[in-house]
């Protein structure tokens, strides 16, 4: 528990989690503006974070986890107003949509949600104390944050603010000292949603929002906070200057954020038009297999979405479950002299009894997804040539050991949410479908493997080998080993 080390982009390094309340992580992730279907990238934000919550808790930690919704800004007033439809109403349908999609991936929910315009009072409160400070100042019905006042200004994203100075502009209607400076209340225009201020009525700007909601739900200083890589800068950087001006103390000990999902290596969004929405991949695919493709690649890292890469994540995940099943499928033998016999070979029981270890090992080091993938394709070759010796070779006490690894599989692949399915069960789906367009069905398939079995135990290989050859015109390919013939679709 205490050996896990995170990357922490304030310092650029990885880092011993050390919560500030010891056994207890207390986190913020930015979640999303509501006011569009949620495409492949908002998934891999919340999966990513559902796992790190999963990782800590297996762990042993506590965790209070805290995922905002922005349900007010210009893209929802906008949309709002081509749809005919109030901003509330809007914001409130894509929430209702963003968990549809969040359920349909198996993702927890957060333990506390909070909505932005459920927190104004608390945006204002905070403004009041900067403009008290003389940190902020109004300037015609808006608010603004003096950059100036906060010397330490561009430490997370690594800028200097006065390189960022010479690249700004400054709009006409805008009336700022500096450059830089960012609204955090906006007056109102005519038709827009408006709450009262001591500055009139108006609406608060998008980064005073998450400091104010992690604020009150967190504490002035917490653990982590997360989300893309996309929002360093402006976004965090703002929340950094916000809070820390405010409070006098350090905001965030822990900054996590994760790489952006590209396609054909270009970053994916909404306002290139080359994005797909999580149920238009989840129309063709199974929800474990967009997770194993996600976790395939370390958090960080970029990830480029393509058909061959699902491919290869479901043959990844079918071979997972294949292996679980086998060892399932296993009976244990009665047999009195075989009861203690073990015919595993040292090496293999030994890799077998460390699954743990190494998997933790793994996500210890900055949640190394990608290399736990990896031990557990190590584990389950290894699985497979045991379930195979021990066909040949019957032993109770090996059979119960491989038993007992395939539960602690199937239980750490659960902190990626993968496995979750009954194996065989899952199996048999994806058979169904692989055959759904061919021109039989499993039941004419079982027969003809049985039929050919019976050919081979009679030495007819010439009919044995034409239902092999029939079959795999069909594109059938059969696998013989010592536990029998199984079947997959080429």
């Amino acid at each position: 528990m205490e050996n896990i080390r995170i990357y922490n982009t304030l310092s650029g390094k990885k880092e011993i989690l050390t919560p500030l309340e010891p056994g207890h992580v207390k986190l913020y992730v930015c979640g999303i503006t509501s006011y569009d279907y949620c495409h492949i990238g908002h998934a891999r934000s919340a999966l990513a974070f559902d796992m790190i919550v999963n990782y800590l808790r297996y762990r042993g930690y506590k965790v209070t986890y805290v995922r905002n919704f922005t349900d007010i800004d210009d893209k929802i007033i906008t949309r709002a107003a081509e749809q005919n439809c109030s901003a509330s109403e809007l914001a409130n349908r894509f929430i209702i949509e963003f968990y549809r999609d969040m359920d349909a991936l198996g993702i927890d929910r957060p333990d506390v949600e909070p909505k932005a315009t459920d927190h104004i009072e608390e945006m204002i409160e905070l403004i009041e104390e900067l403009v008290d400070k003389n940190m902020a100042y109004q300037s015609g019905n808006d608010v603004y944050y003096v950059v100036e006042s906060f010397p330490e200004y561009g430490k997370l994203s690594r800028r200097n603010l006065d390189d960022m100075q010479a690249g700004a502009r400054i709009n006409v209607n805008e009336q700022k000292r500096h450059p830089m400076d960012f609204v955090l209340w906006k007056g109102s225009k005519p038709g827009e949603p408006t709450w009262d201020s001591p500055w009139g009525p108006g609406r608060p700007g998008w980064h005073i929002e998450c400091s104010a909601m992690s604020r009150k739900y967190l504490g002035a200083t917490f653990d982590i906070h997360g989300g893309g890589k996309d929002l360093i800068f402006p976004h965090h950087e703002n929340e950094i200057a916000q809070s820390e001006g405010a409070n006098d103390q350090p905001f965030v000990t822990t900054w996590i954020h994760h790489g952006f999902v590209t396609i054909r290596d270009e970053k994916m969004s909404k306002s290139l038009g080359n994005f797909l929405t999580i149920r238009d991949i989840l129309d063709n695919y199974h929800p474990e297999v967009l997770r194993f493709f996600i976790f395939s690649t370390h958090y960080r890292n970029p990830l480029d979405f393509s058909e061959t890469a699902m491919r290869d994540a479901t043959g990844g995940l079918e071979r997972l479950y294949k292996c679980i099943a086998a060892i399932e499928n296993l009976k244990p033998t009665g047999d009195d002299k075989q009861q203690d016999r073990m015919v595993l070979p040292e090496k293999d029981r030994e890799k077998i009894l460390s699954l743990e270890k190494r998997f933790q090992e793994s996500m210890d080091n900055d949640f190394n997804t990608a290399r736990a993938q990896g031990i557990f394709f190590e584990t389950a070759k290894i699985l497979n040539r045991s379930v195979k010796l021990i066909a040949e070779n019957p032993s109770t006490k090996d059979t119960i050991l491989l038993k007992d690894c395939a539960v602690t599989l199937k239980k750490l692949a659960n902190i990626m949410g993968l496995l979750r399915e009954n194996a065989t069960e899952y199996l048999s789906a994806r058979k169904a479908m692989q055959i759904a367009g061919l021109d039989l069905d499993e039941e004419e398939i079982n027969r003809l493997i049985e039929e050919r079995n019976k050919c081979r135990a009679e030495k007819n290989w010439a009919r044995s080998d034409e239902i092999r050859d029939e079959l795999l015109s069909k594109n059938i390919v059969l696998k013989d080993d010592a536990a029998g013939t199984t079947w997959s679709v080429k």
